[in-house]
């Protein structure tokens, strides 16, 4: 006999539905998802990284943004901060194994959107020249 996922109880009700407005997996969707969180994540791939290291990798992200975009992701367990206590202070994100797993979905969908643009951007040109007509 197979084991039931773990998203799934010993009754076989649901626990975790995305497109159910109030499951718990939304948000964490959301955070991983967004524009800064993608970027993020897909950027620690290669280790740990200070933060102003992160935000400079990261072109246009806010030092606001960045910072409420990873703790979110360490509170979702994605990411982890490591504070040390040196002058000037020095603090190191990386990612979670979990976070890792994430990661390298996400830039699998990074490395395919990016592999297709000349294909999206013909579409646009096709799209807008439609609208003006």
């Amino acid at each position: 006999m197979t084991e039931a996922p773990q998203w799934v109880d010993e009754h076989g009700r649901v626990l975790y539905d995305v497109f159910a407005k109030d499951c718990t997996s939304r948000p964490t969707l959301e955070h991983v998802t967004g524009r800064w969180g993608t970027l993020a994540m897909v950027a620690l791939r290669d280790g740990a990284v200070r933060f102003n290291a992160l935000r400079r990798r990261i072109d246009g992200v806010s030092e606001k943004m960045l910072a409420q975009t990873l703790q979110s992701l360490e509170r979702d367990g994605l990411v982890h901060r490591e504070a040390q206590a040196t002058i000037p202070p020095r603090v190191d994100y990386s990612l979670t194994p979990l976070g890792r797993k994430t990661a390298d979905k996400l830039h699998d969908l990074i490395e395919l959107v990016e592999s297709q643009m000349p294909e999206v951007e013909a579409a646009r040109l096709r799209y807008d020249e439609a609208k003006r007509a």
